[in-house]
């Protein structure tokens, strides 16, 4: 049995690579022709896998993603291919569930506001603006503006577009907050205690019709780029928060900007985009209800052990003809 590695792996990592294969011989590759010369006869691969590559090889059977999302990495040839692929879902779920906590967190409290003002060294409390108590009835025991200007967390339901390991964490934590918490997955239909209703995506519309905070969890793939729309966003309560931290993709950010605009929506988090960096010129920058993270989710110093354990667990499972962890569909792109 042979496993190639291209790009080639630290000293530390390739040591622990070539233990973990047990007899099987593991090429490091510091090259492209390095790596198409020792693929021929390959069984294994992990790294950077080229159409180069991969039309070279004669024997793959197994290719290693180093990476979580596929729309980067799949290309015809390597769909087509009978070569079973796997992928590191898994390894950044309760990271990026705690940044979507802290977006929701954010809105709820109205730091995005608190923080602005601030900077301004303004001392105002939401809800205590000029004409803020138009309106309302207040008095002993009941609202005033500046409450009704906070959410209460377990009065609010969160949506959950995605349900994987990401979907999966991030309405568990918003159960732990006592949210109401409704999901909706393409393939996904065990529902654990925690959410309140899990359905496939023809129950989008009824999620969006509801839900306070709209989270979006889902992969890129063929179906779901460009789903969120101006009809899905005209589909959500204005008094509603959307949140992607899925994939760029997935959202029409000139959409959701028009939308905001309208005021068809209370606001926005988003730490993925269709263009990265997002252009300076672009009018999300600019909304005051927007919150914005570059791309740093799935930040976390435990990630790069997380990876190394999935890779080393998965080379055991190969060399031992083993069932391999995350295998993916690769029509489906995840």
């Amino acid at each position: 049995m042979k496993i190639v590695c291209y790009p080639a792996l630290d000293a530390d990592r390739a040591r622990k690579f070539a233990e973990a294969a047990g007899r099987a011989t593991v090429v490091q590759a510091a090259s492209l022709e390095a790596a198409q010369a020792a693929v021929v006869d390959a069984d294994g691969f992990f790294g950077k896998l080229t159409p180069a590559i991969l039309s070279a090889a004669k024997n793959l059977r197994w290719v290693q993603s180093p990476t979580a999302s596929l729309e980067h990495y799949l290309f015809p040839a390597l769909v087509e291919h009978p070569c079973t692929l796997t992928n590191m879902r898994g390894i950044f779920s309760d990271v990026i569930a705690d940044h979507v906590m802290s977006y929701v967190l954010c809105f709820a409290r109205n730091l995005h506001i608190y923080l602005r003002q601030q900077e301004a060294r303004l001392w105002r409390p939401v809800g205590d603006e000029p004409g803020a108590g138009q309106n309302f009835v207040t008095g002993p025991g009941l609202a005033t503006p500046r409450d009704l200007a906070h959410l209460h967390l377990a009065d609010c339901t969160m949506g959950v577009v995605g349900f994987g390991a990401i979907g999966r964490e991030t309405a568990r934590r918003a159960a732990g907050f006592g949210m109401r918490v409704l999901a909706v997955d393409p393939v996904v239909a065990d529902r654990p205690e925690f959410v309140d209703s899990l359905g496939d995506m023809g129950r989008l519309g009824e999620l969006l019709a509801v839900a306070d905070f709209v989270v979006v969890c889902a992969p890129h793939t063929p179906e779901t780029e460009g789903m969120f729309d101006r009809r899905l966003f005209q589909a959500m309560r204005n008094s509603a928060f959307f949140i992607n931290i899925g994939r760029g993709a997935i959202v029409r950010l000139d959409d959701l900007a028009a939308a905001l605009e309208a005021g068809e929506l209370a606001g926005a988090a988003l730490d993925v985009f269709e263009t990265e960096p997002l252009p300076e010129s672009h009018p999300l920058w600019q909304m005051p209800n927007v919150l914005i993270t570059p791309h740093v989710a799935a930040c976390s110093p435990r990630i790069a052990e997380r990876h190394l354990e999935v890779l080393l667990d998965n080379v055991r499972r190969f060399a031992a003809d083993e069932p391999l962890r995350n295998v993916v569909d690769k029509r489906k792109w995840f």
